[in-house]
């Protein structure tokens, strides 16, 4: 079965943040939002809009398919 985008976009989120040498926290402060928020986003359990991926993908500098890539 394929794997659910929402723990793909997650791991690459992870994956691009500890790129950046940035924790959660710092991330967090960034964007304006919980901590929390990431931590859910990262496990794969927040369901997010495009928008926000578009505010994490300016926070982290990277094109927003970053966060698609298999």
């Amino acid at each position: 079965m394929a794997q659910d985008v929402r723990v793909l976009v997650g791991e690459n989120v992870r994956r691009v943040r500890e790129l950046a040498g940035l924790t959660q926290a710092e991330l967090a402060a960034k964007l304006e939002i919980d901590r929390a928020y990431v931590s859910g986003l990262e496990r794969g359990t927040r369901n997010v809009t495009i928008m926000t991926l578009h505010h994490f993908a300016t926070a982290l500098r990277v094109p927003i398919a970053e966060f698609f890539a298999a």
